[in-house]
């Protein structure tokens, strides 16, 4: 249950931020009357991630035998691929975001485009909604069903309490070091998805295990353990994982330090060619 509600609480919690300044926005600018085209966008955005996640549930649950080893291995991988990118994508964005969203609202209360707002609201929700469908799929073989969807639901239900109350109290919530933890687990979560694809293709022996069992604590810690399958669900844990399998997990972060380090060294760049010119 863990592993979904971080995963809704982190997803959900954008959304809710982005409608939130949305909201907030048009209270200043006393158009409150275009925050209809904002809920309606919301509305039909959960609609369709809904849709979105009985579609891929369906999908999968299509699968068989060996059919089913590929189709989860493949969205192991596209999940932990997305989660990456949206490591990236919000430390860049974080800083900037309300600002960039403060002046689309009101690029488009300035001409009463309804239309705007409503994709504005839309995409904003639908994009979460769908990356929230897709990571459930990826972990719905490393947790109970019913825990798993409480856990979304609960999470979903913390996200919109925490972001009604960023912007209708005084609190101030630090958007760039909420971003920056979440991205701590989602990077581990990411891993944990690598390794447990590699799984699936050490099983249809499209990766080889290289070495079958590189340690074994199914006596301390076996993988149906309830300890051992909230490991399993958070960071991808097997207590008798092959070599591929530990390579591909420590090979992840080792990948995702030396891409942090290249854009580092870019910014520095950047910054450097910056301060000449203004010298």
């Amino acid at each position: 249950m863990l592993p979904s509600y971080l995963l809704a609480l982190r997803e959900g919690l954008e959304a809710a931020l982005i409608i939130g300044i949305v909201l907030s926005v048009l209270r200043k600018m006393d158009h409150q009357i275009l925050n209809s085209a904002v809920w309606i966008g919301v509305i039909n955005a959960i609609v369709i991630s809904v849709l979105a996640a009985l579609s891929l549930n369906w999908i999968g649950a299509e699968f068989e035998g060996r059919g089913e080893q590929l189709f989860e291995g493949i969205t192991m991988f596209f999940a932990a691929g997305i989660l990456t990118w949206m490591v990236f994508w919000m430390r860049n964005q974080s800083i900037l975001m309300k600002q960039k969203i403060e002046s689309s609202v009101r690029q488009a209360t300035e001409v009463q485009r309804q239309k705007a707002l409503f994709l504005l609201a839309f995409l904003a929700v639908v994009r979460e909604g769908i990356e929230l469908a897709l990571f459930l799929l990826a972990i719905r073989g490393t947790t109970n069903p019913f825990q798993e969807y409480l856990g979304a639901g609960l999470g979903i239900t913390s996200a919109a309490l925490i972001g009604w109350a960023v912007f209708a109290t005084t609190r101030k919530l630090s958007l760039t070091r909420f971003f920056q933890g979440t991205n701590v687990l989602l990077a581990l979560f990411a891993a944990g998805l690598v390794g447990l694809g590699i799984h699936e293709f050490n099983e249809l022996s499209w990766i080889p295990s290289i070495v079958e069992n590189v340690w074994n604590f199914n006596s301390m810690l076996p993988d149906q353990s309830t300890v051992g399958q909230l490991l399993k669900a958070l960071v991808g844990y097997n207590s008798s994982p092959s070599l591929s399998q530990v390579i591909g997990y420590f090979g992840y972060f080792l990948i995702l330090a030396l891409l942090f380090w290249v854009r580092r060294q870019k910014s520095l760049e950047r910054d450097l060619k910056t301060t000449q010119k203004v010298d």
